[in-house]
């Protein structure tokens, strides 16, 4: 009988219990037992609604993230966070915030403990903690969480797997503080391994999922080397190994995964089936071949009958050695649709969430052991659901795909060059060296996020909450213009997020009420779901920031939010080529763009945060990639005027390997995170001439760390040895909308006195 079992399950809980809990813990308002049972009625929930499988994750839940959990466990904790003492709460939360719970120590040390470096996870949307090395690091083991919960699960009744980041793809996703080789801490790292999965069996573990998703990328021969030492040296007695790798097929990495000496190999089918004929093939026949058939990326329903047809026959040929489960951890979708009065009545019916990505997996399960009879109803439903939405004229606009069959090049092209624009930008916005700005968003108060509520609940009217997010940006204007930046912003106050703001207001987008995703530690983020071909009715934006504009005399910032971005942070249709999306994408952005430049917006900034987690994994795919969503990016922008300056905003990405692409983008001035690498970002403009304005952020927005106006002076100091002083920006790292204002004020205070004083410095 096939076996069925789950990488990981969604944290959060269906009501983001675990978000408010944390909040509330860090505020002060309950204390960490009281956290520890919220925790643990969580874990217990969600083990239950998995009740059904054969095999159960256990150690996928974290208090924020699963990467900085395997930090703790392998006794790899930075010494700042050591420092201030205090138990592993406190420093587990200083690693992940910058700081220890609120009320606690978070202004010691003259504004804190710096956070870790938080970037993305592989090419998804979820953020983790960014494990430091260096040349003396030194792991110890410490097993009491996975134990407590393998416990908990016992007590439970629980059919318990422990989940484990593996060793190798836990070093290459670090970064050396020093420049040392991360692969010469391995001799130092798998004995810790080794004694956490004796413990496991002691506890009575029997199969250990271990996660090495880096076999999905490019791995040089030491890489590949390093696997080999690596599980030679992990046979433990009485454990099983299920090796698992997911987000893209193995590829020139099959003959290595099938031949380490682990007991089952879970791959991701959900990209293709390239790589299971060649796996059969190589797989010792007494190994277990898990499959990921159900896709835990996006939320549409599975063809279950086309997975049937190529599962019997592979069920036949494996039996027992046929595991079934989803392609990787369901963490990065929604947990339930169940009670979900949010979505579209016709779009919903074409939607999976956690919980009915594992009946699926039931229903595939059931009919491989009873034959197709036995789930005859819930075939038939699935077919008729998915008939319905290829046929539906919602999905297919003919207007909308003519428009982007007439996309041309030139549409993608400013009317001159760099240098000309510059200069007929500086003399109409009149700028003073290091310009100060914001990303966007400004702090979303209580009354805001109050006064939204009751407009959505239907208790306030349009034009009352109209004018009280009038109100908010008026207030969001004279404190900048108090502060004394210098390209202001209207704050955002009217965005609920600045994806599903816009997602909204066009047409080919539908949305949940409670389909909530974990971005990192208490984020959360609720992902729009793009099912149907994209057009704007009306402008979306140009009456907030016209507002804005005539409330000040400097200049005025419009906020959009760019199509890559608008596309990887949604759940997106697989139903034609994402580049063919992002098209439809671009030329309803670049409709705003002209609206807001008819409306008299001279500074116009485009966010592309999310351009760099599109990446395929592989380098050898990524010019594919960037070519459309570069060339998506340019049609939607370039359009406007000289005069008109053009930002774009990218953040929590590695962008070095890319900063050609990026530079072809051709934005005027282009804002990225650097506060939490120390500048390491700007490494690449020592081997790369990048031609136009950058803003390497100087306030890291994540932490409630408050920098110093010195902090941000030697920060920008450190830009200036990469890039011409004449063309750099001064600006946090991100949008303010998580912070408070009594954080953010002193924070921008700061910012705008660092700039002076640097003018003052440079003459």
């Amino acid at each position: 009988m096939v076996t069925t079992h789950n990488l990981g399950y969604p944290r959060i809980g269906r009501r983001r219990e675990l978000k408010f809990a944390l909040e509330s813990y860090w505020s002060g308002k309950i204390p960490a037992s009281t956290l520890a049972e919220q925790a643990a009625a969580l874990r217990g929930r969600h083990w239950a609604e998995q009740r059904d499988l054969d095999l159960v994750p256990v150690g996928d839940f974290s208090l924020y993230d699963h990467v900085l959990d395997m930090s703790f466990t392998l006794g790899h904790v930075p010494e700042r966070a050591r420092a201030l003492g205090g138990d592993a709460l406190d420093m587990y939360f200083r690693v992940a915030r910058g700081a220890s719970a609120p009320g606690r120590d978070e202004h010691a040390c003259g504004g804190g403990v710096a956070a870790a470096e938080m970037t993305k996870w592989f090419d998804t949307n979820y953020h983790y903690l960014v494990p430091e090395f260096h040349a003396d690091t030194h792991f110890e083991l410490d097993a009491s969480r996975l134990l407590a919960q393998l416990e908990e699960a016992r007590q439970a009744g629980v059919r318990a797997k422990p989940v484990l980041l593996g060793p190798v793809s836990y070093l290459a996703l670090g970064k050396s503080k020093d420049g040392s080789d991360r692969l010469a801490l391995l001799p130092r790292l798998l004995p810790v391994y080794a004694r956490l999965l004796r413990a496991l069996a002691e506890q009575g573990a029997s199969w250990v999922q271990i996660d090495e998703p880096i076999l999905a990328t490019e791995l040089d021969m030491d890489w590949q080397q390093a696997f080999n030492v690596a599980y030679h040296q992990l046979r433990v007695p009485g454990i099983r190994l299920l090796l698992s790798t997911y987000f893209g097929p193995l590829l020139d990495n099959r003959y290595l995964a099938t031949k380490l000496p682990v007991d089952g190999l879970h791959v991701d089918v959900t990209c293709g089936h390239d790589d299971l004929a060649p796996l059969l093939n190589l797989l010792p026949e007494h190994k277990v071949l898990s499959l990921g058939v159900i896709s835990g990326r996006n939320v549409w329903k599975s063809d279950l009958g086309a997975l049937l047809d190529w599962l019997e026959p592979l069920a036949a040929r494996l039996g027992e050695r046929l595991w079934l489960a989803p392609s990787c951890s369901l963490l990065h979708v929604p947990m339930d649709l169940d009670g979900e009065d949010g979505v579209d009545p016709e779009v919903r019916a074409w939607l999976a969430f956690a919980r009915q990505k594992l009946d699926e997996l039931g229903v595939l399960a059931r009919a491989l052991h009873l034959g197709r009879d036995a789930v005859r109803e819930a075939l038939q439903a699935n077919r008729e659901a998915l008939i319905a939405r290829r046929a539906s004229p919602r999905v297919h606009k003919p207007e909308v795909r003519a428009a982007v069959d007439a996309v041309t090049p030139q549409m993608g092209r400013r009317a001159s060059p760099y240098a000309q624009r510059a200069a007929r930008q500086a003399e109409v916005l009149a700028l003073p060296p290091f310009p100060t700005t914001t990303i966007g968003s400004f702090p979303q108060t209580p009354e805001i996020r109050h006064a939204r509520a009751e407009y959505k609940a239907g208790r306030l009217d349009a034009q009352a909450y109209r004018a009280a997010m009038l109100a908010e940006i008026e207030h969001c204007v004279r404190e900048q213009e108090s502060l004394g930046l210098d390209v202001l912003v209207h704050g955002e106050a009217e965005r609920n997020d600045m994806v599903e703001y816009f997602g909204e207001q066009l047409e080919g987008y539908a949305f949940s009420r409670h389909g909530w995703v974990q971005s990192y530690g208490s984020r959360c983020v609720k992902p729009p779901i793009l099912f149907g071909d994209i057009r704007r009715p009306r402008p979306m934006t140009v009456e907030w920031i016209r507002h804005a504009a005539s409330l000040t005399r400097k200049p005025m910032k419009g906020m959009l939010t760019g199509p890559v971005t608008m596309l990887n942070w949604s759940f997106v249709r697989d139903d034609q080529p994402r580049g063919r999306t992002c098209m439809q994408l671009a030329l309803a952005i670049r409709e705003e763009v002209l609206d807001l430049q008819a409306a008299g917006v001279r500074v116009i900034q485009i966010d592309e945060a999310a351009l760099r987690e599109g990446l395929p994994l592989r380098r050898s795919a990524w010019a594919q990639y960037l070519a459309w969503a570069v060339e998506s990016f340019r049609v939607a922008a370039n359009g406007v005027d000289d005069h008109t300056q053009i930002h774009t905003h990218m953040c929590y990405s590695e962008f070095n390997d890319i900063l050609g692409s990026i530079a072809d983008m051709d934005a005027d001035v282009i804002t990225i995170e650097t506060s939490r690498s120390d500048m390491e970002l700007l490494d690449a403009f020592d081997r790369f001439d990048y031609p136009n304005q950058i803003g390497p952020g100087v306030y890291d927005i994540h932490s409630p760390n408050v920098p110093t106006r010195q902090q941000i002076v030697d920060l920008m100091r450190k830009a200036a040895l990469r890039i011409p002083a004449e063309r750099l920006w001064v600006n946090p790292d991100c949008g303010l909308k998580t912070r408070r204002w009594s954080e953010v004020l002193p924070a921008l205070a700061n910012m705008v006195e660092a700039a002076r004083s640097l003018r003052a410095t440079a003459g």
